[in-house]
């Protein structure tokens, strides 16, 4: 009888961007929970700490690493060095704030750069770092954390759809380049409990001269489970696809949305 591919992330190094708050935070809190020594990276020291030392009092194993995405010659230093530190890095969980809302036409063409850079260039850079590794453990798993404006664009977020597309689409390219037994996937949450959501209904708000509590009423009735989710429900699907019991599911882009999207 065939065994029941297991869960567990023990003996599994895990690098989380974005960990310091949202989905990134949980999702660090997720994956050691699951066995893995997570790399906790952002670029707040102070929220990076506090969350080392909380995964550490509840048995799991972290260590912080303050990098900035957007500096991309300092980021593969850090990998290098990471690598050279902590050994092989198994799983690489690539997330990373959207960019400011507004309509696509009125978006510079630096503000198409900076947020390429931050998300697709950065992610690449990574994957390329860490891909060695995962080849030689023969055990390897790449989750990018995007949006459901993958599969319908989200209006106001112009340049947050135009990336979020575009690294879609790289994942995509590498699911069919990457060696066996690496993966790559992607997450697409829908409305979640976080603080850039509640940022963005409160412009939402401004702008159409309504109130935040109008926003996130109108939010729901999109939604049929009617709630936000929570981080912590996004963060349990990343462990899962980060785990072997995923080691079949290769280049899917997963809605975490409450039944939000209408596409199939």
């Amino acid at each position: 009888m065939t065994a029941i591919p297991t869960l567990s992330l023990d003996r599994r190094t895990a690098l989380v961007c974005g960990a310091s708050k949202g989905i990134g935070r949980a999702t660090a809190q997720a994956l050691a929970a699951a066995g893995a020594k997570v790399l906790l990276l952002a670029r707040s020291t102070d929220l990076l700490e506090a969350l080392r030392e909380e995964i550490r009092a509840s048995g799991g194993r972290a260590d912080v690493v303050v990098a900035d995405l957007d500096d991309r010659e300092g980021l593969a230093g850090m990998a290098r060095g990471l690598v050279a530190a902590h050994g092989p890095v198994h799983i690489l969980v690539n997330n990373s704030a959207g960019p400011p809302g507004g309509p696509l036409l009125a978006a510079t063409p630096d503000a198409l750069l900076v947020a390429f850079g931050r998300h697709v260039l950065a992610a690449h850079l990574l994957v390329q770092a860490f891909l060695p590794g995962m080849t030689e453990a023969g055990y390897g798993r790449v989750i990018n954390v995007i949006s459901t404006s993958v599969r319908e664009p989200i209006p106001n977020l112009g340049v947050s759809n135009t990336i979020r597309g575009a690294m879609a689409s790289w994942a995509k390219s590498l699911s069919r380049e990457l060696p066996p037994g690496v993966t790559i996937n992607n997450v697409l949450p829908g409305f979640t409990d976080t603080e850039r959501l509640a940022s963005l209904g409160e412009k939402r708000a401004a702008r159409e001269g309504t109130s935040p509590e109008d926003v996130h009423r109108a939010w729901l009735a999109q939604v049929p489970e009617r709630r936000l989710a929570q981080p912590q429900e996004t963060a349990a699907a990343i462990a899962f696809l980060s785990s072997p019991a995923a080691a079949y599911i290769r280049g899917v882009s997963l809605p975490v949305d409450g039944g939000r999207l209408r596409s199939i």
